[in-house]
């Protein structure tokens, strides 16, 4: 296809299409003249990972292009490859003071190494988690806290589903973009999921009938 072709069928407009080209975002098409150039499948699959990136993730174009460069680099393994798409998506707000903070993590990587998870002390997520923990704890929300582990089971079963969605994608920028908008979109829908849920274990527990 040309370039027309490939802005209408992906949406993205002539001139952001080569500018994410110029960015290193974008390979170039295969040149049929001087002036001009055929694209195909693989384009159209990145520029869907692109803006998956830039409009749902919110990264900055130089964000985006590290995160490309490693999913085009041949030493990258898969595991890295989704552990760079994921990292695009993890923020970490500060919801403790330090001290909070350390015990915290130190309670995460106890977590970790009872459910006999892989993953390292340094990781985002372990972060990430840490902040709710501590900030909750701070709260004085300990009955929640030592219910960690029911939660890490949910959390597990809810990641096996996620990834075997994601290793049935036919390339890496497919599996990329299924971790991007997958955690963004899928922690949306597992929140509503959630309520739901608690809306009829609420009419179970207290009611006996409907909300």
């Amino acid at each position: 296809m040309r370039v027309g072709e490939l802005s209408s069928l992906s949406g993205v407009p002539t001139p952001t299409i080569k500018y994410y080209m110029r960015e290193g975002l974008l390979p170039p098409g295969e040149r049929t003249s001087r002036n001009q150039a055929h694209y195909d499948d693989r384009h159209l699959r990145r520029l869907r990972l692109i803006r998956a990136l830039l409009d749902v993730g919110g990264l900055s174009v130089a964000v985006a292009r590290d995160v490309i460069a490693a999913l085009d680099s041949p030493d990258t393994g898969t595991h890295k490859l989704l552990g760079a798409a994921q990292q695009t998506v993890i923020r970490t707000p500060a919801y403790c003071d330090d001290e909070a903070r350390e015990d915290a993590t130190a309670e995460v990587l106890d977590l970790v190494h009872r459910q006999g998870w892989k993953v390292s002390a340094d990781s985002p997520a372990v972060a990430a988690t840490a902040e709710v923990v501590g900030a909750l704890r701070q709260l004085g929300l300990h009955d929640l806290v030592d219910r960690l582990d029911d939660y890490a089971h949910a959390a597990d079963a809810i990641a096996a589903t996620d990834l075997d969605l994601v290793r049935r994608r036919p390339d890496v920028d497919g599996m990329a973009e299924a971790v991007v908008l997958g955690n963004i979109l899928g922690d949306a829908l597992l929140v509503g999921l959630r309520r739901l849920a608690q809306v009829h274990r609420s009419a179970e527990l207290f009611s006996g009938g409907p909300e």
